[in-house]
């Protein structure tokens, strides 16, 4: 077993590479945390609910020898909706494209059922290269950080899986993210970088902003609502009649929940969370387009979307 850890030299590449990578793992396994962390910027939600990436967010790392664009997937479940069942097709849609898949499992959870079922698919893509990647290192000591490594190496012998690498990091806390970055990059095709200097997602800005409301929206809710709350952007146009140096950008946007019973849920006592939660997501929206914001909010019942094809296209799935 091979495990990587920081060491003052690595050895330096010569040729430029340019590829996608891919983080996959049952959901709330740290995989967005950790996309923004090796972009440096938030360009994916994350939230301490499971199941909140809904699309692929490709964040993207430039560095002088490669440019390494991130894929991050929803996480992988057994699905009990059309919703869930399209969030997979998105998963395993992703995993045939790109040129290097990240297994995230945390290090303070034990491997379950969810982290098999996940091996199990890996184990059928012979071609691609796969690094287990430990997220989560911050919450355990040095032991159980240890039980877990060998647990990963167990389970890629069990199913035949060969882990390029198996790298431990903590997204929070900073800890060999950046050795993780020169342990992906060496498995990307060699070619020059496929996005301009300076670009951070392709994600389109009113998909961010959809993303960054939902976060806010999130924060604080009742257990059954993650799965319930979707976000769609319906304009945003620049504020007429205001001089040039003071710009306004106007944002009006849909919160849609499933249930009537849910909107007290979202509104809170006298709009009080509403109002949070525009606060809150606007200050996001303001640093992402670097221009102040006027949020117009309202939330809106679509009954049992996830379950009705129709209206999962309307809302972007």
């Amino acid at each position: 077993m091979s495990v990587r850890t920081q060491t003052s030299e690595e050895p330096a590449e010569v040729v430029h590479r340019a590829g996608f990578a891919c983080f996959v793992g049952r959901p709330n396994a740290g995989k967005s945390t950790l996309t923004n962390a090796l972009v440096g910027q938030k360009v994916a939600i994350t939230s301490n609910r499971p199941q909140t990436t809904r699309h692929t967010v490709r964040g993207i790392v430039h560095r002088p020898d490669s440019q390494l664009i991130l894929v991050d997937t929803p996480g992988l479940h057994k699905p009990r909706t059309l919703l869930g069942e399209r969030l997979n097709d998105v998963v395993r849609t992703t995993w045939a494209e790109v040129d290097v898949i990240g297994f995230c499992l945390p290090a303070n959870e034990k491997i379950g059922p969810g982290d098999r079922f996940i091996a199990k698919e890996l184990a059928g893509i012979r071609k691609t290269p796969k690094i287990a990647i430990v997220t989560k290192t911050d919450l355990v000591d040095s032991k159980t950080l240890a039980e877990q490594l060998i647990a990963i190496d167990r389970l890629g012998k069990e199913l035949g899986i060969t882990w390029a690498e198996i790298v431990p990091v903590s997204a929070t806390a900073g800890k060999q993210v950046d050795l993780l970055a020169d342990l992906l990059v060496p498995l990307l095709p060699e070619g020059p970088a496929l996005y301009p200097e300076g670009d951070l997602t392709d994600e389109p800005e009113q998909v961010m902003v959809a993303e960054l409301i939902r976060e806010a929206a999130l924060e604080g809710v009742r257990d059954e609502l993650p799965h319930s709350i979707a976000v769609v952007v319906e304009e945003m146009l620049p504020r007429e009649d205001r001089p040039a140096d003071k710009p306004l950008l106007d944002i009006h946007a849909n919160v849609f929940i499933e249930r009537s019973s849910q909107k007290g849920i979202i509104i809170g006592p006298k709009g009080r969370r509403l109002k949070e939660v525009g606060i809150k997501s606007r200050k996001h929206i303001e640093a992402l387009l670097g221009t102040p914001v006027f949020l117009d909010l309202h939330v809106k019942v679509a009954k049992d979307w996830q379950r009705d094809p129709k209206q999962l296209r309307r809302l972007g799935f």
